[in-house]
């Protein structure tokens, strides 16, 4: 439910947010502890290992959708794979709004856009906050299907905030959370 502490979780997880500064705080993603990091330290690792998909989809209003889909990897200096932005822009549908900005763009492709955002560097770690909100059931099973072959495919973790059960059934672990607590943790097939 809502303010049961989901998106602070999640923001902990990708380093947005520190539970507390206790040094036995433990915030191991792949491996390495981000509990320990300096702030500069925190935003490479962000920047070299996550993805975002926000709710409100941050995508900078100035430019367009194929200019947002490649930021991040702008700001990182790194070189923009045009063949799988061309896969995903495919894939999600957004082919033909590419030179769109997003007040140009329904709430539903805007979401797409951050989605391609999120998945075109392939990090280890996609962080959705409600991924499936702002679109129509078809299109939902479709991204649904791509966070999938993102965790079959490339080996990636995928982490979704979600009221829709119908996404939390297609996971392989479900961590339910109801006022800051953990109440729940079922791992469904082995958790990989």
């Amino acid at each position: 439910p809502s303010g049961s502490g989901k998106s602070t979780l999640v923001h902990c997880l990708a380093g947005l947010d520190t539970p507390d500064r206790n040094p036995e705080t433990r915030i191991a993603v792949g491996g390495q502890n981000i509990a320990g990091l300096s702030d500069d330290q925190l935003t490479r690792f962000r920047r070299d290992h996550v993805g975002f998909v926000f709710q409100a989809f941050n995508l900078v209003p100035t430019l367009t959708a194929r200019q947002n889909i490649e930021l991040p990897l702008s700001l990182a200096g790194k070189k923009v794979d045009a063949a799988r932005l061309d896969a995903l822009a495919t894939t999600l549908q957004i082919t033909k709004r590419l030179d769109h900005r997003p007040d140009e763009m329904s709430g539903g492709q805007q979401q797409r856009v951050a989605i391609a955002r999120a998945l075109l560097s392939q990090p280890d770690v996609v962080i959705a906050d409600e991924p499936t909100g702002a679109l129509d059931s078809a299109t939902s099973q479709e991204v649904l299907a791509l966070l999938r072959r993102c965790v079959d495919e490339l080996g990636q973790t995928v982490v979704v905030v979600t009221h829709d059960a119908t996404v939390a059934e297609a996971a392989d672990r479900v961590v339910r959370v109801r006022d800051g607590q953990i109440v729940a943790d079922d791992a469904r097939g082995g958790v990989r």
